[in-house]
């Protein structure tokens, strides 16, 4: 039946003449009489003629169309004949049931009721199931984990690629098997300084080109490189004691600033300030534009000072030593303002957030195996994870939320962690002697590690700040095996 056209009602005579028989002497007429009569009647009503259309604002819907089995459901208009199509649907039905709402629903879609305005059974298709939210992947007949009630099944994001294997080795020959070392520094112009034995070689890794910068004879070695921020002068620690600065694009040597009595393990810029820390315990603060080889002298381990970097806005520096204490100063102090203590072991990983200010990670070595963090603006200690084996250095990425630590005994692995969570994105081996040397490109994608192998391996391992793409593989083919010197 068309929705806008109508068949004209009965008279109500005719109605009136259909209605039960209300005296004892009707009941006495004859079945055929009494079908001739009502017959007569339907027909002065009901002429034969085209049907008139009445227009109307009012949609009357159709339900012809309407699968209310599918549902449970009874149709109004068909409820005698839906008792015979119930057997043979029944069984599709509840399959299909089961196969887009779940299991729990085919014995029949259990909606909370809504309000009725008729008088009809509660069954209504405009009811809707309880607040579990589901996502599209409850519409696949097959693979829905049904285990876990009440949770959102979206789709989560694939973790970002991380190539296993590094896309370059350069064979570092000498390159010393020290803990308390730091030999391996990339500046912001992207050349590498590498400590080798009494030398220190520059690789240039847009070009490949290796420089020879200094030789420091046979009475003396290379214990620490660290580059300035501006990436044009590099400060060398020697065993002896001393630090050298040189201009390394005229590869000449600007000065050198003395203080120490033992060897420099550790470096760290701030500006024209440079921080040395040494094997007596102390950490100089030296000012390169200053006539005096240091400006103050900061007290406080109570053994080497194998670790320090300052933050990203120079305001706090932080150092740790074998003492297992990690300190934190500010640019004025010559005593700690923060002290940790948390560690059992020698801290030399030590590496500043930069997406949070005053976030502070740092690692303990073979008896510690652990990465703690610390909020310096609030002085507290925000969590603890052991990772098994040494922790030899730590670097924040600048693009993503992530960080990387390389270990030592037993495991000499690498491994990318998402902070704050501390789930591993990679693990990454291939060095057979400890991660003792860590550095990252400028543009915050690539690290570079050594190790007392005598290689130095470069791993993609974070994304371009622009593009962080989770689908595809970061990172370059491998471009073989060279040597630094």
């Amino acid at each position: 039946m068309d929705d806008s056209t109508l068949q004209t009602p009965p008279t109500q005579s005719a109605l009136r003449t259909l209605s039960p028989p209300s005296s004892s002497s009707q009941l006495n007429l004859s079945a055929e009489a009494a079908s001739k009569h009502i017959d007569r009647l339907l027909n002065s009503s009901h002429h034969t003629g085209p049907s008139r259309t009445i227009y109307s604002d009012r949609f009357i819907p159709s339900r012809s169309g309407s699968n209310f089995a599918l549902f449970d459901l009874v149709s109004p208009k068909a409820s005698s004949t839906a008792e015979g199509r119930e057997d043979t649907s029944s069984a599709y039905a509840t399959l299909l049931r089961a196969a887009l709402f779940g299991p729990e629903t085919s014995g029949g879609v259990a909606f909370p009721a809504t309000p009725d305005k008729r008088s009809t059974p509660s069954r209504n298709i405009f009811r809707y199931k309880s607040e579990t939210r589901r996502s599209m992947h409850s519409l696949l007949p097959f693979g829905f984990d049904e285990a876990v009630q009440g949770v959102n099944h979206s789709p989560v994001k694939a973790p970002r690629k991380v190539p296993r294997s590094p896309y370059k080795v350069l064979d570092a020959p000498a390159l010393q098997d020290d803990f308390y070392l730091n030999l391996v520094d990339w500046s912001s112009h992207n050349v590498l300084a590498v400590g080798l034995g009494n030398c220190v070689y520059l690789w240039n890794a847009c070009s490949s080109k290796v420089t020879k910068l200094c030789d420091l004879g046979l009475d003396d070695s290379v214990c620490s490189v660290g580059w300035a921020q501006r990436g044009t002068h590099l400060a060398v620690g020697t065993s002896n004691g001393k630090v050298q600065i040189w201009d390394a694009s005229r590869c000449k040597r600007l000065r050198t600033m003395e203080g120490h009595r033992l060897r420099v393990g550790a470096l760290a810029w701030s500006s024209s300030l440079l921080s040395s820390g040494g094997r007596d315990k102390t950490i100089f603060q030296r000012d390169i534009r200053a006539q005096d080889d240091f400006v103050s002298k900061l007290s406080g381990h109570k053994s080497e000072v194998c670790g320090l970097k300052w933050s990203y806005d120079n305001r706090e520096l932080a150092s740790g030593g074998n003492d297992n204490r990690l300190f934190v100063w500010n640019q004025h102090s010559t005593q700690p303002v923060l002290k940790y203590c948390e560690h059992t072991a020698a801290v030399k990983a030590i590496a500043w957030s930069p997406h949070l200010h005053g976030l502070l990670a740092s690692g303990g070595g073979t008896a510690d195996r652990c990465i703690r963090f610390w909020n310096t603006t609030t002085n507290s200690h925000l969590s603890c994870m052991d990772t098994g084996s040494q922790v030899c250095n730590l670097v924040w990425s600048k693009n993503v939320n992530e960080l990387v630590s390389t270990h030592g005994y037993s495991q000499n692995q690498i491994i990318v962690w998402r902070y704050p969570t501390m789930s591993k994105l990679a693990t990454l081996t291939g060095h057979t002697y400890r991660v003792l040397y860590l550095a990252i490109s400028p543009d915050g994608q690539t690290i570079v590690t050594g190790a007392g192998d005598e290689t130095l391996r470069f791993w993609n391992v974070f994304p371009s700040p622009k593009s962080q793409n989770t689908d595809s593989e970061i990172g370059a083919s491998f471009l073989g095996r060279t040597t630094i010197r």
